[in-house]
């Protein structure tokens, strides 16, 4: 099992370990900071070994890298992994910005209930069961969020005390589950911008961009 080092130390952009299984190009390693699409959030980019990944695939609580290249690995090598430090800053931003405006739209509506979300390093979303367009409240729910935004509320994330291997979200007293990367703060994401996107009869997406 690969201890995600990227959980704790979101920050970390560089850093050594261990292979500890090579099949062809396909390895696994025994810590990462380099993220594997799940949860929603996209891929880290980088390199292991001076060799950029192909693709990262988390399964159950391991994480399978496919190099872009054959490679001359061994099992218990030591490599260094390097991860493109701007598409992992605005992730994070923007990851932590979809918790709140989660939080203001559900202040706003009531609503909880999400039926998708997604976060890579263009922009982020939120999807709801809404029976009519939200463009109206839109624009107060932008400035809302960022009047949150810029009062600087720290974020904090951590292990589940139910399950050590699901991790919590946490900022100004509301918590949710989310084991991705953020902030520690929301001075950092800055300002955001939201677009209303119609993706069918009784559908809302709400998609969230930095400014």
């Amino acid at each position: 099992m690969v201890e995600k080092l990227f959980r704790e130390k979101p920050y970390l952009e560089e850093t050594e370990a261990k292979v500890t299984s090579v099949n062809g190009n396909r390895i696994t390693l025994d810590k990462t900071i380099f993220f594997a699409f799940t949860g929603g959030q996209a891929s880290d980019s980088g390199i292991i070994g001076g060799i950029p990944v192909a693709e990262a695939k988390a399964q159950e609580k391991e994480i399978f890298y496919t190099l872009e290249k054959e490679q001359d690995f061994k099992e218990g090598d030591i490599v260094k992994i390097k991860i493109d430090a701007e598409k992992r800053s605005r992730i994070r931003r923007l990851h932590s910005a979809a918790h709140i405006v989660y939080m203001i739209f559900t202040d706003k509506t009531g609503i909880k209930k999400l039926i998708g979300s997604n976060v890579d390093e263009k922009k982020s979303r939120v999807d709801y069961e809404y029976p009519e367009s939200i463009s109206p409240m839109l624009i107060e729910i932008e400035e809302k969020v960022n009047e949150f935004l810029a009062r600087g509320y720290e974020i904090k994330t951590y292990p589940s005390k139910e399950n050590p291997d699901r991790w919590v979200w946490e900022c100004n007293g509301v918590k949710m589950p989310c084991g991705g990367t953020h902030v520690r703060n929301t001075f950092e994401i800055g300002k955001i911008r939201l677009k209303r996107k119609n993706i069918g009869a009784g559908k809302e997406r709400i998609e969230i961009m930095l400014v």
